[in-house]
C-alpha cells in the first residue's frame, strides 16, 4: 500500500529571506534524510520525495461567493509549515509507522502518514 509522508517544520525556523541558503542544521537533516531514502530505495519501498518551496511563495486557490480566487500564500498564522513530502509503498501501516518513527527520532520534526487512495477506493 502506498502512503504519503508529510514532513513539517516550525514556521519560525524557516525564514523566507534565507530560504535559499540552508543552515548547517538543515544540511545535516537533509543528509540524514537521504540516508533513509537510500535505505528505502534498496528495499524497494521508495516511490518519490520532494522538498517544497517556502510558504511565502505559495498560492492558495479557494472558492468564494463571488467565484474562484487565487491569492498569494496562506493567510493563516502558521505554527508549522509543510516542508516536504515522500511517497512510500510498503506492506502495511505498521511498516509505514516504523519507517517514519525512525525518521522523526533522527530529524526531530513531526511527520504525518496518510494512505493514498488507490483505484479500489471508488469501487
Amino acid at each position: 500500500m502506498k502512503y504519503l509522508l508529510l514532513s513539517y517544520t516550525p514556521a519560525a525556523a524557516w525564514d523566507a529571506a534565507t530560504a535559499d541558503t540552508p543552515s548547517d542544521e538543515a544540511l545535516a537533516a537533509f543528509a540524514a534524510y537521504q540516508r533513509f531514502e537510500q535505505e528505502l530505495v534498496e528495499t524497494g519501498e521508495f516511490v518519490s520525495s520532494e522538498g517544497l518551496g517556502h510558504p511565502a511563495v505559495s498560492t492558495t486557490v479557494r472558492r468564494t461567493p463571488t467565484g474562484v480566487v487565487a491569492t498569494d500564500g496562506p493567510f493563516v498564522e502558521l505554527k508549522e509549515v509543510l516542508a516536504s513530502f515522500a511517497v512510500i509503498d510498503v506492506g502495511s501501516q505498521e511498516r509505514a509507522v516504523e519507517i517514519v518513527s525512525r525518521m522523526v527520532e533522527v530529524l526531530g520534526e513531526p511527520m504525518e502518514i496518510r494512505p493514498i487512495m488507490g483505484a479500489d477506493f471508488a469501487a
